[in-house]
């Protein structure tokens, strides 16, 4: 139990972290930072699948297997486009809403496609969150389209993972080999016309556009590991640590605005949280309890 909150409590760490990252690449087209990340981690995975041996998941692919990861290849790809362009483009903090509210998002996922019912608690929570939304859109005139799809994309991303047969290394392998080719290539054009970082800029931003691959995989090795020993429901509440640590950076660190009505509106999505996870916590004891 203390080993899986270490782990899983570690990867969450290091994705709050990530921002610090990112800003160190602001130079750098978010596409291009996109790209290099997807090749950079599957020469990252690759070696640690040789090292381990780790190959007999290739024989057994089906048809319906690939095309489910390519479409959560494309989610993944989308979410990290996005993620990476908000916090070089000063919205470290609207990112950090997204992955707040992504828990809500499955709810809803789940409500829509999975046909799932929705206790009282957790419909309390989607309306708070709700309205935290709704007033942040009156607020600054346009919905919060960032956090939203970071959201969206996040959210529809760990659904379709979550019903997939791979696990989380042999899962990114898959999806990174799946984007090779149109990073490669792309990487390829910009390389003829002169554009490519790898050969533009100073050798730390290129010593960290390669280092991209082992700090987009070993978080998700660490989540992947811890998960396995810990209950979902702790899991849930450690979720957190990411965004708080973004949103925290963004007002301090890089002095991003955050007036009263910004805060209002991130009080009643933190209020939804609060529903949901006492919510969930309360549910998983009574099942416990109750020996379900």
């Amino acid at each position: 139990m203390n080993q899986g909150v270490l782990l899983a409590g570690s990867a969450y760490l290091i994705w709050g972290l990530f921002p610090l990252y990112f800003k160190l690449l602001h130079e750098v087209p978010a596409l291009e930072i996109l790209l290099n990340r997807m090749l950079w981690s599957l020469v990252f995975l690759f070696g640690v699948l040789s090292w381990r041996r780790q190959w007999k998941w290739l024989a057994n692919l089906q048809r319906k297997v690939v095309a489910g990861f390519a479409a959560s290849a494309l989610l993944l790809s989308a979410n990290w486009f996005v993620y990476i362009w908000a916090i070089n483009h000063e919205h470290v903090i609207d990112a950090s809403l997204g992955y707040f509210i992504t828990p809500l998002v499955n709810i809803l996922l789940g409500f829509v496609l999975l046909r799932e019912r929705l206790r009282p608690g957790q419909w309390l929570a989607v309306a708070l969150a709700t309205l935290g939304v709704a007033w942040l859109t009156w607020q600054t005139g346009h919905l919060p389209w960032i956090g939203l799809i970071l959201a969206l994309t996040f959210g529809t991303y760990g659904l379709l993972r979550k019903t997939s047969p791979l696990g989380a290394l042999e899962g990114l392998s898959l999806e990174t080999a799946l984007l090779f080719p149109f990073a490669l290539a792309y990487l390829g054009w910009l390389t003829l016309n002169g554009q490519n970082a790898l050969l533009t800029q100073t050798t730390p931003v290129k010593l960290w556009i390669v280092a991209s691959g082992p700090i987009t995989a070993i978080p998700l090795l660490l989540f992947a590991a811890g998960a396995r020993r810990i209950p979902m429901t702790t899991l849930g509440v450690l979720q957190y640590i990411a965004p708080f640590m973004q949103l925290l950076l963004g007002v301090w660190l890089f002095r991003e605005a955050f007036d009263s009505h910004k805060l209002a509106g991130f009080i009643a999505i933190w209020a939804a949280l609060i529903v949901y996870s006492a919510e969930s916590l309360w549910t998983g004891f009574m099942k416990e309890k109750q020996g379900v």
